[in-house]
């Protein structure tokens, strides 16, 4: 695959590379995530959410997450939150659609509360979620560009 450059709306600005997660129906945090921060993991996060079978049982520590949006419980944007506070949660989130309030809540939140930056963009647009697939190379830059390849 060639390198495809998209360019979206930057929410929280950063620089970061990594492999591409991808979830091509809607993200759900707290189903995701839930039962890890129960369990206090530190070290890993598989996917909890048996309704997504993209991601069930796959990795989610240190992901660059692709999807159209995050659904769920209002819980959401704060699971958000404390899996990266604790060291698993997402390095960066990237949406085909504009960011959804629990996702928006969670890494504002994050970077208010906690100094802690989830590096956010969306409105990346339908063309980014049908080209990028599960384990691509990503990379990020401040401007919201996100290069896929």
């Amino acid at each position: 695959m060639s390198k495809k450059t998209f360019r979206g709306r930057v929410i929280l600005p950063g620089e970061v590379s990594g492999t591409a997660t991808v979830s091509r129906q809607p993200f759900n945090t707290t189903g995701s995530y839930f039962e890890n921060m129960l369990a206090g993991r530190r070290d890993s996060a598989p996917c909890t959410d048996s309704n997504n079978p993209e991601l069930f049982h796959k990795e989610l520590a240190g992901m660059i997450l692709c999807t159209p949006t995050t659904v769920g419980s209002t819980m959401g944007g704060m699971v958000l939150m404390g899996m990266k506070q604790i060291g698993v949660g997402p390095q960066a989130l990237l949406f085909s659609q504009p960011i959804d309030t629990l996702a928006a809540a969670g890494v504002i939140l994050a970077e208010v509360w906690k100094d802690i930056r989830i590096v956010t963009i969306d409105m990346l647009g339908d063309e980014f979620l049908e080209t990028v697939e599960m384990g691509d190379p990503i990379t990020i830059h401040e401007d919201g560009t996100v290069e896929v390849g």
